[in-house]
């Protein structure tokens, strides 16, 4: 099993805030922008951004057909889907709604794991994963938003959820390949299938003001570009299973931020849900002492 280094934990904390902020932008963008525009401007600046990193250190886009055979399945369930799916689903939810179905994440990855990757699936995680499935039925209650968003917008940002589940595990399988390589070959793929929805479904963008425009060039730079990034990286040194302690942390920054500068109200069966998640997250991802043996 791999063992996570301090750059490891840094980059876990690192994304933890980043990705947490990022819901709170998406609708920010929103209010100028409709959700594939979101999501291609989001993918695309991400990929140059990326690619001229790669130029700048003197770096190569992969080119072992073996490494895009796993990066184009990657770039689409990493990015362009979940990108999307997540855009479409604030449309009509708050942002913390989609922060904390990211907490979901580890509950999809631990039975992947377990059937196609090295991180084995414990009775322990098995019992975590039972409690965070509860705690995903709950939050897709009749009475889990009080706005009345819908269930398809809520299942959206789970199908989003599931999509970085299964991009995390192909990224663990993929061949050896310089990281920040690969993170472009990701992103290049999401914007070759974004770029063309974009212009098909919502035309060519124009510039929506200095809040939504901001808000979505950032989205491409910080939680699409460096998160990438961070991301690949990570999973490479330590493991999709370390990964998802990213998600102990979202849920509780997306709510930091759409209460204190969205000013969004949740009902209380939202915190049921988050509680019942976060412990099921616990229980998997704590090491029980084994019997017969002194603590």
């Amino acid at each position: 099993m791999p063992q996570p280094t301090r750059t490891d934990w840094l980059s876990i904390l690192a994304l933890g805030l980043i990705w947490g902020g990022t819901f709170m932008v998406i609708s920010l963008a929103l209010r100028g922008y409709g959700p594939v525009t979101v999501a291609t401007a989001r993918t695309t600046l991400g990929a140059l951004a990326v690619l001229g990193l790669v130029r700048l250190t003197g770096r190569r886009l992969p080119r072992s057909a073996a490494v895009w055979r796993s990066a184009v399945p990657i770039g689409l369930l990493s990015t362009a889907l979940p990108f999307f799916l997540l855009s479409w689903g604030q449309q009509s939810l708050p942002s913390a709604f989609a922060g904390l179905s990211m907490a979901s994440v580890p509950l999809f990855v631990l039975p992947l794991a377990h059937l196609f990757s090295d991180e084995p699936l414990s009775p322990r995680k098995a019992l975590g994963f039972g409690l965070g499935f509860v705690g995903v039925l709950v939050l897709l209650g009749p009475q889990a938003l009080g706005s009345g968003g819908g269930i398809l917008p809520q299942l959206a940002c789970l199908g989003a959820a599931l999509s970085y589940a299964i991009a995390s595990i192909l990224t663990r399988r993929c061949p050896p390949v310089d990281p920040i390589g690969l993170a472009a070959a990701t992103l290049l793929v999401g914007a070759a299938v974004l770029v063309p929805a974009m212009l098909l479904v919502e035309g060519t963008p124009h510039w929506a003001g200095p809040l939504p425009g901001i808000a979505i060039v950032f989205l491409g730079l910080v939680p699409t570009a460096l998160a990438a990034l961070l991301r690949v990286t990570v999973i490479r040194s330590a493991g999709s299973g370390f990964m998802t302690l990213t998600n102990y942390q979202v849920p509780l920054w997306s709510l930091a931020f759409g209460a204190l500068v969205l000013n969004e109200s949740l009902p209380e069966t939202f915190f049921a849900a988050l509680m019942l998640i976060f412990v099921g997250l616990i229980i998997s991802q704590t090491r029980w002492p084994q019997r017969g043996k002194k603590a």
